[in-house]
């Protein structure tokens, strides 16, 4: 390494809008130089990711790195010198930090000057190329086109980010056929695409598992094999299946494309509630709202031929079943459309769907303030 100096305390500052690979390989060269390093994420209230978001992202983007603590916090006035001092201050208070290990000696940004915040702080400055090291990505530029820059996200931010489209029906209306169709239909595009994941529909492993388990304890007993009828169930299986199926559709979105596509969601399993246990549970539905979705693709009963595969018997409640989503969907505010007619339409309806939710793109909102029109401004171009 060309300038070898250690420092005791390095900073780290900026908007973080989002966190893409130039922010984390800074972050990572600032660990490598520091003891110690406070990453301060300044946002302002006018954008559109919370800087809660960011503060999680980034901080499961740098779990391995016990030396960086990331805080935040929020001001009218992005990159205020006076506010990251404050936040380095509040940080040296919380963690209790003595002398000279309270001070910050250096501050590593991508601009090729110090600024306000190094003489305020009486701090080195220290810049890193993030194009030298490989990162050429711009904040501007990755929120005007998230899909196009998507390789420039690590897992954290990309579980934020990827936009969920859900599909949903009653029983044999054809959700797997299609959602699997789907993902295909957009890994086979290639580049960014090739990533695109699949969730599978948790409810339907744990039907298998608890009439398995159901079928063994009868065949111990010498009584006939059961069926679905014989099933019975309980608050505590659909809290376990909405929070399973939240899990695994973050796992999925961590590795996958701009675009998830999931059979079935934790909304979709309180209505499922409804359906078996006659009325509407609050705790499953608070589960499904901690998980964003943008669009529900809702597979009509109409012209699908009912086929039992062993684990259906609401063959008749199909119509009712397709009513209700569309009612809970306009009640709770999820966007939403129906896929008819052939399989080979149904596809095609979906993917046209989700070509115009990804062409909307993410509506990250600019920052209300031009920065670069102060010529005093810590400007943090990475």
């Amino acid at each position: 390494m060309k300038d070898a100096v250690r420092y005791r305390h390095g900073l780290v500052f900026g908007r973080f809008y989002p966190p893409h690979e130039g922010h984390h390989r800074l972050i990572e060269t600032a660990a490598a130089r520091c003891d110690r390093v406070t990453v301060a994420v300044i946002a302002s209230p006018e954008e559109s990711i919370p800087l809660a978001d960011r503060l999680a992202w980034m901080r499961a983007a740098h779990a391995g790195q016990p030396t960086v603590r990331i805080v935040g916090d929020h001001g009218d006035q992005p990159f205020d010198p006076a506010l990251v001092e404050a936040v380095v201050a509040r940080v040296t208070i919380e963690d209790r930090l003595p002398p000279p290990a309270a001070r910050v000696d250096a501050v590593f940004t991508a601009r090729l000057e110090g600024g306000e915040v190094c003489r305020r702080l009486g701090a080195a400055h220290v810049r890193v190329d993030p194009e030298r090291m490989g990162a050429p990505v711009r904040s501007t530029a990755l929120r005007a086109d998230v899909a196009g820059h998507w390789r420039w996200l690590r897992p954290p931010a990309r579980t934020g980010l990827a936009k969920r489209v859900v599909v949903i029906g009653s029983e044999s209306t054809g959700t797997t056929t299609v959602s699997r169709e789907i993902a295909a239909a957009l890994a086979s595009r290639g580049g960014i695409w090739t990533a695109t994941g699949w969730v599978a529909e948790y409810g339907r492993a744990y039907t298998e598992e608890k009439l398995a388990a159901l079928a063994a304890q009868a065949a111990a007993a010498g009584r006939r094999p059961p069926t679905m009828e014989d099933l019975r169930w309980t608050d505590g299986d659909f809290l376990t299946i909405a929070e399973r199926q939240n899990a695994d559709e973050d796992m999925a979105a961590a590795v996958g494309s701009p675009v998830l596509v999931c059979d079935t969601d934790a909304f979709a399993t309180g209505v499922w509630y409804e359906r078996y246990l006659g009325s509407r549970h609050p705790g499953v539905e608070a589960i499904a709202d901690r998980c964003r979705h943008d669009l529900y693709l809702l597979t009509d009963h109409a012209g699908v031929p009912f086929e039992q595969d062993g684990l259906r018997d609401g063959e008749h409640l199909r119509p009712w079943m397709t009513r209700r989503f569309m009612e809970r969907m306009d009640e709770t505010g999820r966007p939403w459309t129906v896929l008819r007619g052939s399989r080979s339409e149904r596809l095609a309806q979906g993917l046209a769907a989700i070509d115009r939710l990804v062409a909307e793109g993410w509506r990250l909102a600019g920052p209300a303030l031009s920065l670069a029109s102060r010529p005093d401004a810590e400007i943090h171009r990475i």
